[in-house]
């Protein structure tokens, strides 16, 4: 073999060695953490309109079962033809019944109502600032020369 071959042999060999060993993926330590969402879930069938009062602006629902809703949360409603409605939970129980304001659409009993769960975003408190008086500077110590 002349110096030329035993040269192209040798880099040939280096090349294999380095790619090799060359980097590869190194497992995270710790998996990356993402902002914990809850998954969003489509509206939930939770009972039908029991009673609509003559000239109120109120039902009563009767629940299915147990469903955990807040007042002021939004309910929706769902009758024949599609015909809808939106209700606002009073929060206001007795047993398996539950009141809740008309806010729009036609109600009739017997009207599936469905709730859908928003989860409330997930907030971290900031320190707190703080805060100078108006009109004040702060004092500084400064060295006279006398």
């Amino acid at each position: 073999m002349n110096v030329k071959s035993i040269l192209l042999l040798i880099a040939a060999s280096i090349s294999v060695v380095a790619t090799s060993c060359g980097p590869t993926k190194a497992k995270p330590d710790s998996p990356k953490e993402e902002p914990k969402t809850a998954p969003v879930e489509g509206p939930k069938l939770v009972g039908r309109v029991a009673s609509v009062p003559a000239e109120k602006k109120f039902i009563l629902i009767q629940s299915y079962g147990a469903w955990e809703g807040e007042p002021g949360q939004i309910l929706t409603t769902r009758g024949p033809e599609n015909r809808t409605a939106n209700l606002k939970i009073t929060g206001e129980k007795l047993g398996e019944f539950a009141a809740a304001d008309i806010q729009s659409g036609l109600v009739e009993v017997g009207d599936a109502v469905y709730f859908q769960h928003v989860p409330k975003p997930v907030t971290t408190p900031s320190p707190p600032e703080t805060l100078q008086p108006l009109g004040e500077t702060p004092v500084e110590n400064v060295q006279k020369n006398n």
